[in-house]
């Protein structure tokens, strides 16, 4: 593994000896059950970041009030994740605003802090983590397509769902430097589709981006790296992304947006952690050819100075082929690692 030191430069750009790998054994749906224990075959090909939880508020209620004052409703009809809507009328605003989660009750970093002792004192990097942060969480509660329209016909509302969202994650971000003292905070927003952003540039500035710049600015402000993953194309506001504090964007997704492309414009303004081919290469090529496809990862990508990372761009999902995982592991671990600066 590389050290804490070394991972940092490489997304600082300070001349690491080789890229690091974050994600790379992100076993998807149904894989686990297809193989069982002869994933177990992969642990030799260790990250080189430690991840730990986040814990997120939950929806239903608990004991010590770590949760979202949602409505409960009853038995809901059988609808699309997008579709199922946690509030489903802004009547009940009101009422999720005047009690926001506990983020002070007890022990909720306790796992957390425990992992990143150990980490801390075997000298490796902690990325502290946790799913949907601002576009992915409060869709979760409008559902998808509610949202997309509540951006026009219910703007103040969406706003202060957004603030209660933000305002919640910068208390548990803070508690969580304190406690757990990360090296990196990654979050996900799949912010694009297979072709363009999911809503305008100009949507996404008015409604994301300023509650972005104030939780990574928290991070920043305590040398916290901020890691996003956000699927789809999201060429239109990577440069915004920046503008926010972003340290690592993952996973620039292949046939989505032009690797050339984004490596040309943003090399060296961010660091990429660019994932392998989930939806295509990995699961139908050829080991050889997923060999290749590492190869031109790096080659897009890396730099002596750094500022690329080694991931799977999702979950690698049932029917992948285990040589192919193998491929695509050990050419991560080999390929031009005996390169000079």
């Amino acid at each position: 593994m590389l050290s804490r030191e070394q991972v940092r430069s490489a997304i600082r750009f300070a001349c690491p000896p080789r890229p690091p790998r974050a994600f790379t054994k992100w076993w998807g749906e149904g894989l686990e059950e297809q193989y069982g224990e002869e994933l177990s075959r992969f642990d030799a090909y260790e990250e080189d970041v430690t991840v730990v939880p986040f814990p997120c508020p939950a929806v239903t209620p608990r004991a010590d009030g770590f949760y979202w004052r949602l409505p409960q409703l009853g038995e809901r009809r059988k609808v699309g994740h997008d579709a199922n809507a946690l509030l489903p009328d802004w009547a009940d605003l009101p009422a999720l605003l005047a009690h926001l989660p506990d983020t002070e009750a007890p022990g909720l970093f306790d796992e957390a802090a425990r992992r990143a002792r150990a980490a801390h004192e075997a000298g490796q990097y902690v990325l502290i983590h946790h799913w949907s942060l601002m576009y992915e969480r409060i869709w979760s509660f409008r559902g998808m397509q509610n949202l997309l329209l509540d951006y026009y016909d219910f703007p103040e509302e969406v706003h202060a769902l957004h603030r209660a969202v933000a305002e919640t994650e910068n208390r548990l971000l803070l508690r969580a430097i304190r406690e757990v003292q990360p090296d990196g905070y990654m979050i996900s927003d799949d912010l694009g589709g297979q072709k363009s952003l999911m809503m305008s540039p100009a949507t996404f500035r008015a409604f994301i981006q300023p509650y972005y710049r104030e939780t990574w600015g928290i991070a920043r402000a305590h040398d916290v790296d901020v890691w996003l993953h956000t699927c789809g194309n999201v060429a239109d506001i990577i440069g915004d992304l920046i503008d926010c504090g972003l340290s690592v964007l993952h996973p620039i997704q292949k046939h989505t947006m032009d690797w050339e492309e984004i490596a040309r414009k943003w090399k060296g303004k961010v660091a990429f952690l660019v994932g392998m081919d989930v939806q295509d290469t990995l699961i139908n090529a050829s080991p050889e050819a997923v060999r290749r496809e590492v190869r031109l990862m790096r080659d897009t990508f890396d730099s002596p100075q750094g500022g690329f990372l080694y991931a799977a761009g999702n979950g690698i999902v049932a029917g992948t082929p285990l040589e192919n995982i193998e491929a695509f592991l050990s050419e991560c671990l080999s390929y031009g690692n005996d390169r000079q600066p």
